[in-house]
Protein backbone atom coordinates (compact mmCIF):
# COMPACT_ATOMS: atom_id res chain seq x y z
CA UNK A 1 0.00 0.00 0.00
CA UNK A 2 2.89 2.59 0.23
CA UNK A 3 4.21 4.47 -2.70
CA UNK A 4 7.59 5.79 -2.98
CA UNK A 5 6.45 5.29 -6.45
CA UNK A 6 5.08 5.89 -10.46
CA UNK A 7 1.70 5.41 -11.21
CA UNK A 8 0.89 2.40 -13.34
CA UNK A 9 -2.89 1.41 -14.24
CA UNK A 10 -2.62 -2.55 -13.95
CA UNK A 11 -5.63 -4.72 -14.24
CA UNK A 12 -8.02 -1.41 -14.06
CA UNK A 13 -6.48 -0.70 -10.74
CA UNK A 14 -4.48 2.49 -9.66
CA UNK A 15 -1.43 0.41 -8.68
CA UNK A 16 1.67 2.38 -7.54
CA UNK A 17 5.44 0.85 -7.81
CA UNK A 18 7.39 0.55 -4.83
CA UNK A 19 10.44 0.83 -6.90
CA UNK A 20 10.45 4.38 -8.70
CA UNK A 21 9.49 7.85 -8.19
CA UNK A 22 7.07 10.09 -9.24
CA UNK A 23 7.56 10.37 -13.12
CA UNK A 24 7.58 13.56 -14.16
CA UNK A 25 4.45 14.49 -16.99
CA UNK A 26 5.25 12.86 -19.90
CA UNK A 27 5.40 15.18 -23.54
CA UNK A 28 1.36 15.37 -24.75
CA UNK A 29 0.08 14.41 -21.13
CA UNK A 30 -3.60 13.98 -21.56
CA UNK A 31 -3.81 14.30 -17.80
CA UNK A 32 -2.28 17.61 -17.82
CA UNK A 33 -4.93 19.55 -17.56
CA UNK A 34 -6.55 17.27 -14.97
CA UNK A 35 -6.95 19.30 -11.40
CA UNK A 36 -8.41 17.68 -7.56
CA UNK A 37 -9.90 20.01 -5.16
CA UNK A 38 -12.43 19.08 -2.41
CA UNK A 39 -10.24 16.42 -0.86
CA UNK A 40 -11.41 14.67 2.17
CA UNK A 41 -10.02 11.70 3.71
CA UNK A 42 -11.78 10.08 7.21
CA UNK A 43 -14.34 12.41 6.91
CA UNK A 44 -11.39 15.06 7.98
CA UNK A 45 -10.40 12.82 11.18
CA UNK A 46 -7.18 11.38 11.69
CA UNK A 47 -6.29 8.01 11.03
CA UNK A 48 -5.79 5.65 13.67
CA UNK A 49 -4.61 2.03 13.04
CA UNK A 50 -4.08 -0.11 15.96
CA UNK A 51 -1.24 -2.81 16.11
CA UNK A 52 -2.38 -5.67 13.49
CA UNK A 53 -5.49 -5.03 11.92
CA UNK A 54 -6.14 -3.34 8.78
CA UNK A 55 -7.95 0.08 8.67
CA UNK A 56 -10.43 1.15 5.57
CA UNK A 57 -10.88 4.81 5.25
CA UNK A 58 -13.09 6.61 2.48
CA UNK A 59 -11.98 9.50 0.52
CA UNK A 60 -14.33 11.97 -1.36
CA UNK A 61 -12.98 14.25 -4.10
CA UNK A 62 -13.34 16.68 -6.76
CA UNK A 63 -11.55 16.33 -10.09
CA UNK A 64 -11.69 19.18 -12.57
CA UNK A 65 -10.54 18.05 -16.36
CA UNK A 66 -10.89 19.44 -19.90
CA UNK A 67 -14.26 18.69 -21.95
CA UNK A 68 -11.79 17.03 -24.54
CA UNK A 69 -10.73 14.62 -22.16
CA UNK A 70 -13.10 11.72 -21.57
CA UNK A 71 -13.34 10.53 -18.30
CA UNK A 72 -12.78 6.75 -18.89
CA UNK A 73 -8.74 7.75 -19.83
CA UNK A 74 -7.37 8.07 -16.75
CA UNK A 75 -7.94 6.77 -13.07
CA UNK A 76 -7.53 8.59 -10.20
CA UNK A 77 -7.06 8.86 -6.30
CA UNK A 78 -6.05 10.60 -3.39
CA UNK A 79 -2.71 10.12 -1.62
CA UNK A 80 -0.72 10.79 1.39
CA UNK A 81 2.66 12.14 1.18
CA UNK A 82 6.07 13.60 3.04
CA UNK A 83 8.31 15.97 2.02
CA UNK A 84 8.65 19.42 0.11
CA UNK A 85 7.06 18.06 -2.99
CA UNK A 86 4.44 15.45 -3.88
CA UNK A 87 6.93 15.25 -7.21
CA UNK A 88 10.01 14.79 -4.49
CA UNK A 89 8.34 12.66 -1.91
CA UNK A 90 9.57 10.71 1.09
CA UNK A 91 7.12 8.74 1.65
CA UNK A 92 3.78 8.31 -0.25
CA UNK A 93 0.44 6.44 0.68
CA UNK A 94 -2.21 5.26 -1.54
CA UNK A 95 -4.81 3.49 -1.88
CA UNK A 96 -5.17 -0.22 -2.98
CA UNK A 97 -7.69 0.35 -5.67
CA UNK A 98 -8.48 3.65 -7.88
CA UNK A 99 -11.58 6.31 -7.28
CA UNK A 100 -14.82 5.90 -8.84
CA UNK A 101 -16.07 8.92 -10.45
CA UNK A 102 -19.10 10.11 -11.88
CA UNK A 103 -19.92 12.97 -14.05
CA UNK A 104 -21.70 15.98 -13.04
CA UNK A 105 -20.85 18.38 -16.09
CA UNK A 106 -18.70 17.49 -19.01
CA UNK A 107 -15.68 19.03 -17.02
CA UNK A 108 -16.57 18.17 -13.69
CA UNK A 109 -16.01 14.22 -11.40
CA UNK A 110 -17.26 13.72 -7.92
CA UNK A 111 -15.02 10.78 -6.89
CA UNK A 112 -14.92 8.26 -3.93
CA UNK A 113 -12.00 6.50 -3.05
CA UNK A 114 -10.77 3.88 -0.12
CA UNK A 115 -7.55 4.26 1.36
CA UNK A 116 -5.96 1.21 3.44
CA UNK A 117 -3.42 1.02 5.80
CA UNK A 118 -1.93 -2.55 7.27
CA UNK A 119 0.69 -2.47 10.43
CA UNK A 120 3.58 -4.13 8.93
CA UNK A 121 3.28 -7.95 9.28
CA UNK A 122 6.72 -8.70 7.62
CA UNK A 123 5.02 -10.24 4.30
CA UNK A 124 3.54 -7.51 2.18
CA UNK A 125 5.44 -4.61 0.65
CA UNK A 126 4.32 -0.97 1.75
CA UNK A 127 3.20 -2.24 5.47
CA UNK A 128 3.28 1.07 7.79
CA UNK A 129 6.51 1.31 10.22
CA UNK A 130 5.80 3.23 13.70
CA UNK A 131 8.16 5.81 12.24
CA UNK A 132 5.45 6.12 9.64
CA UNK A 133 3.00 7.82 12.42
CA UNK A 134 2.32 12.05 12.22
CA UNK A 135 2.11 14.45 9.90
CA UNK A 136 1.43 14.40 6.59
CA UNK A 137 0.46 16.14 3.64
CA UNK A 138 -2.60 15.63 1.31
CA UNK A 139 -2.36 14.83 -2.32
CA UNK A 140 -3.62 13.51 -5.85
CA UNK A 141 -2.77 11.82 -8.59
CA UNK A 142 -4.40 11.25 -12.19
CA UNK A 143 -3.20 8.12 -14.60
CA UNK A 144 -3.21 7.73 -18.28
CA UNK A 145 -5.12 4.39 -18.49
CA UNK A 146 -3.03 3.91 -22.36
CA UNK A 147 0.11 5.50 -20.95
CA UNK A 148 0.98 4.97 -17.10
CA UNK A 149 3.93 7.46 -18.39
CA UNK A 150 1.44 10.26 -18.35
CA UNK A 151 0.67 11.26 -14.91
CA UNK A 152 -0.99 14.32 -13.10
CA UNK A 153 0.61 14.79 -9.27
CA UNK A 154 -1.50 17.31 -7.15
CA UNK A 155 -0.20 18.27 -3.81
CA UNK A 156 -0.98 20.70 -0.63
CA UNK A 157 -4.57 19.97 -0.66
CA UNK A 158 -4.86 19.70 2.87
CA UNK A 159 -3.06 17.52 5.92
CA UNK A 160 -3.72 14.68 7.72
CA UNK A 161 -2.38 12.88 11.06
CA UNK A 162 -1.63 9.19 10.83
CA UNK A 163 -1.69 8.08 14.38
CA UNK A 164 -0.98 4.94 16.25
CA UNK A 165 -4.39 3.80 18.55
CA UNK A 166 -4.02 4.49 22.16
CA UNK A 167 -5.25 2.36 25.37
CA UNK A 168 -5.46 3.75 28.83
CA UNK A 169 -6.24 2.00 32.11
CA UNK A 170 -6.34 2.90 36.14
CA UNK A 171 -7.52 0.96 38.89
CA UNK A 172 -7.77 3.11 42.31
CA UNK A 173 -7.53 0.76 45.87
CA UNK A 174 -8.11 -0.09 48.27
CA UNK A 175 -11.95 -0.22 48.13
CA UNK A 176 -13.80 0.59 49.83
CA UNK A 177 -11.89 3.55 51.90
CA UNK A 178 -12.67 5.63 54.79
CA UNK A 179 -12.99 9.57 53.70
CA UNK A 180 -9.55 11.06 54.28
CA UNK A 181 -7.64 8.38 54.04
CA UNK A 182 -5.33 7.73 50.74
CA UNK A 183 -6.06 6.32 47.44
CA UNK A 184 -3.52 4.89 45.21
CA UNK A 185 -4.18 5.20 41.41
CA UNK A 186 -2.27 2.64 39.15
CA UNK A 187 -2.95 2.48 34.92
CA UNK A 188 -0.82 2.44 32.37
CA UNK A 189 -0.61 4.43 28.65
CA UNK A 190 0.12 2.23 25.33
CA UNK A 191 -0.09 2.51 21.95
CA UNK A 192 0.07 0.27 19.10
CA UNK A 193 3.35 -0.20 17.47
CA UNK A 194 3.35 -0.96 14.05
CA UNK A 195 6.59 -3.23 13.85
CA UNK A 196 5.85 -5.91 16.36
CA UNK A 197 2.20 -5.85 16.30
CA UNK A 198 1.91 -5.26 19.92
CA UNK A 199 0.56 -2.53 22.27
CA UNK A 200 3.82 -0.54 24.07
CA UNK A 201 4.05 1.61 26.57
CA UNK A 202 4.26 5.52 25.90
CA UNK A 203 6.74 6.53 28.05
CA UNK A 204 7.28 10.03 29.68
CA UNK A 205 3.70 11.17 28.49
CA UNK A 206 1.97 13.53 30.83
CA UNK A 207 -1.31 12.26 31.44
CA UNK A 208 -4.26 13.71 33.76
CA UNK A 209 -5.88 12.04 36.75
CA UNK A 210 -9.07 12.92 37.15
CA UNK A 211 -12.18 12.34 39.35
CA UNK A 212 -16.11 12.73 39.31
CA UNK A 213 -17.78 12.41 41.85
CA UNK A 214 -21.13 9.77 42.50
CA UNK A 215 -24.36 11.63 40.89
CA UNK A 216 -22.02 14.16 38.53
CA UNK A 217 -21.44 13.90 34.55
CA UNK A 218 -18.23 16.19 34.95
CA UNK A 219 -14.47 14.94 35.24
CA UNK A 220 -12.06 17.39 37.28
CA UNK A 221 -8.23 17.28 37.32
CA UNK A 222 -6.28 16.88 40.32
CA UNK A 223 -3.65 16.65 39.01
CA UNK A 224 -0.92 15.57 36.14
CA UNK A 225 1.35 12.46 35.62
CA UNK A 226 4.12 11.25 33.42
CA UNK A 227 4.13 7.68 32.59
CA UNK A 228 7.23 6.32 33.79
CA UNK A 229 9.79 4.12 30.82
CA UNK A 230 7.24 1.94 30.52
CA UNK A 231 4.36 3.73 30.07
CA UNK A 232 3.13 3.03 33.56
CA UNK A 233 1.25 5.94 35.91
CA UNK A 234 1.30 5.71 39.56
CA UNK A 235 0.00 8.45 41.83
CA UNK A 236 -1.82 9.04 45.30
CA UNK A 237 -4.41 11.34 46.05
CA UNK A 238 -7.14 11.45 49.39
CA UNK A 239 -10.34 9.63 49.55
CA UNK A 240 -13.16 13.12 49.93
CA UNK A 241 -16.36 11.18 48.25
CA UNK A 242 -17.66 8.55 46.42
CA UNK A 243 -16.95 8.91 43.08
CA UNK A 244 -15.02 7.50 39.81
CA UNK A 245 -11.09 7.89 39.17
CA UNK A 246 -9.66 8.21 36.10
CA UNK A 247 -6.74 8.74 33.87
CA UNK A 248 -7.15 11.35 30.54
CA UNK A 249 -4.47 11.69 28.19
CA UNK A 250 -4.39 14.75 25.54
CA UNK A 251 -3.16 12.80 22.74
CA UNK A 252 0.20 13.69 20.29
CA UNK A 253 0.33 14.15 16.51
CA UNK A 254 1.38 10.51 16.76
CA UNK A 255 -1.32 9.60 19.24
CA UNK A 256 -4.59 9.64 19.47
CA UNK A 257 -6.22 11.24 23.10
CA UNK A 258 -7.48 8.45 24.85
CA UNK A 259 -9.35 8.52 28.71
CA UNK A 260 -9.74 5.02 30.75
CA UNK A 261 -12.77 3.96 31.92
CA UNK A 262 -13.75 5.56 35.70
CA UNK A 263 -12.64 3.62 38.11
CA UNK A 264 -15.52 3.69 41.83
CA UNK A 265 -14.54 4.05 44.80
CA UNK A 266 -16.90 3.66 47.80
CA UNK A 267 -15.25 6.19 50.22
CA UNK A 268 -17.27 5.27 53.88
Amino acid sequence: MRIRATVAAVSGALALSALAVPAAQAAGNPVSGVTFSNVVINSGKNIVVGASAQVTVSATYTVTKPSTVSASSFQSGPVLYRGTSITSPTDILGGDDAGTCTASSSTVLKCTAELQFRPDTGIALGDLTSDEAGAWKVGAVAVDVNNENNVKWQGDLGAKNLQRLSKLTVNAAPEPVKKGKTVTVTGALTRANWDSNKYLGYTGQPVKLQFRKAGSTTYTTLKTVTTDSSGNLKTTTTATADGYFRYSFAGTTTTPAVSAAGDYVDVQ
